[in-house]
């Protein structure tokens, strides 16, 4: 199984509206490990690895995320696979 690592920032309209908690169901159910935070600056950050068509399959979510989230842009950064996540966790915000 080929492994992948991506860094993700989505922006829009991603706070207050269960964007988190809705992504770590998502990354829960596709296996991943990870972790997802608030930014000071209105964007949700998400660092996810795992099987490659599963990190796929979960930056599609983010493009679209909750029935109350509006996304304006994702952008998504690629990194080593380091294997560092045994779940995927929620953080407090990132400042």
């Amino acid at each position: 199984m080929e492994k992948r690592r991506a860094h993700i920032f989505v922006s829009g309209r991603v706070q207050g509206v269960f964007f988190r908690a809705s992504a770590q169901k998502r990354a829960r159910e596709l296996e991943l490990g990870g972790w997802a935070h608030n930014l000071v600056d209105g964007r949700v950050e998400f660092v996810v690895e795992g099987e490659k068509e599963h990190v796929t399959q979960f930056i599609e979510w983010c493009k679209v995320g909750t029935p109350l989230a509006r996304v304006e842009n994702i952008e998504v950064r690629e990194e080593n696979c380091v294997g560092e996540f045994d779940n995927f966790a929620i953080r407090e915000f990132g400042f």
